[in-house]
């Protein structure tokens, strides 16, 4: 069976937080492929766990994928201050046509376009993907992941770390559909009353009250908070009150756009313009959001450069909206150049975390010896890119561990998803399957 197949099968989808089916980039063809270790969110581990504890399967994957590719260039991204894992990758590298690329600490250095610049000195085409260029990448997770698809293992766990306000930081390998309130008690417990989580990170994570949410194969972690630290409650303020304070308060002082990391790279980002059409009644805002349509979302805008504390990114992420609801394609230029202080406008990850507050939560958060275990498992029928998978069982059904559990529709983009422990089936609704172990 081809390693596509394999891959396919097994329900591999992108386990940094993107989700993107992982058979579908396996079937083009490039000449490099970088594994993301970079890992830029503050205060997640994830990454550099799996690369301390299982770096021969990132490289065992790494190398099946380049040979599926047809890739010459391997490589590992990984930011140099991560020693273990630098160490433990640098070993699992000797011997094969695989290398370390060491990254420096700034945010954010694992977005792909970023990344793949600092790789190979390419960049991609405005509105493009890696493969333009002749690159894929992938997260050092989702490789492993594919070395376990190589050997008939599908998905069915996941290595979070839990930060933040919690007695004990760490990682775990967690079974997919276990509660993050589970999590977090393994962690020693939330230290703070009414914790909030920002779920895949502060800077583009999801900010939430719910700590039963589950945990998906794109979960990264959760850094647990209290309501009112400052982050918190700029994320959870409505966003007409956010629009309202940017069209009565932004001076244009172009600070956003002059940290914007994909301007900085050459693209046409520019959040101050995006934050003029606040103030438009009648026409040409949508003009002004193309100014937001190369926008990554990475949300230093909002969160570091804003000396007014203003919404930029939530203006851009409206302006995406706007533009595809128009149906709007790229029409601007289509090569771009470095601007001359990309290097040095980097944004330190120590600075970003004192700007957020949370450096006294700085902490390493090392994998548990012991995998979690859990007795009920939530399973959303939407855990990647693409469309929801169907449910293929029935309530009261007993499943097999790995047992296909949904499957995406027949030439629809999306992935398999599978049981994470012997169960019965408790329910199928329309957005879920849930599972009592037996």
């Amino acid at each position: 069976m081809s390693l596509v197949n394999q891959v396919r099968n097994a329900g591999v989808v992108g386990a940094g937080g993107g989700g993107f089916p992982a058979h579908v980039k396996l079937a083009a063809k490039a000449d490099t492929i970088i594994a993301n270790g970079a890992e830029c969110e503050p205060l997640l581990h994830k990454d550099a766990a799996v690369l301390e504890h299982r770096a021969k399967d990132v490289v065992r994957g790494i190398l099946l994928c380049a040979d599926a590719l047809g890739a010459g260039d391997v490589v590992i991204a990984i930011k140099a201050k991560k020693k273990a894992a630098v160490a433990a990758a640098t070993a699992a590298c000797e011997g094969t046509r695989a290398r370390v690329h060491l990254l420096g600490d700034y945010y954010p250095a694992g977005d792909e376009y970023d990344l793949v610049h600092s790789v190979t000195g390419r960049l991609i085409p405005p509105a493009g993907i890696p493969l333009n260029v002749g690159v894929v990448v992938m997260n050092v997770e989702s490789l492993a992941n594919v070395a376990a698809a190589a050997d008939g293992k599908p998905v069915t766990r996941k290595i979070i770390t839990i930060a933040g306000a919690v007695a004990n930081p760490a990682s775990f390998e967690v079974p997919i559909g276990i509660s993050l309130r589970e999590c977090i008690a393994a962690a020693g417990g939330a230290t703070v009353p009414n914790p909030v989580l920002a779920l895949g990170g502060m800077m583009m994570g999801e900010t939430i009250t719910d700590l039963d949410r589950p945990v998906t194969k794109t979960t990264a972690g959760a850094i647990v908070l209290p309501a009112d630290h400052p982050v918190v409650m700029r994320k959870l303020k409505p966003a007409t009150q956010m629009a309202a304070i940017g069209k009565s308060a932004c001076d244009q002082c172009r600070y956003c756009t002059e940290f914007c990391p994909r301007y900085l790279l050459g693209y046409a980002v520019e959040p101050h313009q995006v934050m003029r059409s606040l103030g438009f009644t009648a026409t040409g805002a949508e003009r002004f959001s193309e100014w937001a349509a190369l926008c990554c979302s990475c949300g230093l805008c909002t969160l570091y450069a804003c000396p007014e504390m203003l919404y930029p990114k939530e203006a851009c992420d409206d302006s995406k909206a706007v533009l595809r609801q128009m149906n709007w394609k790229w029409t601007g230029p289509k090569e771009v150049e470095a601007h001359p202080m990309h290097d040095g406008r980097r944004v330190p990850i120590k600075n970003l975390m004192r700007r957020l507050e949370i450096d006294a939560y700085d902490h390493h958060a090392p994998l548990a010896a012991a995998p979690l275990s859990t007795t009920r498992a939530v399973l959303p029928l939407k855990q990647h890119a693409g469309a929801p998978a169907i449910a293929s069982v029935k309530p009261g059904q007993r499943v097999a561990a790995g047992e296909v559990l949904a499957a995406p529709a027949p030439d629809a983009l999306g992935a398999l998803i599978h049981a994470p422990f012997a169960a019965s089936v408790e329910s199928v609704e329309p957005t879920r399957i849930i599972l009592t172990a037996i």
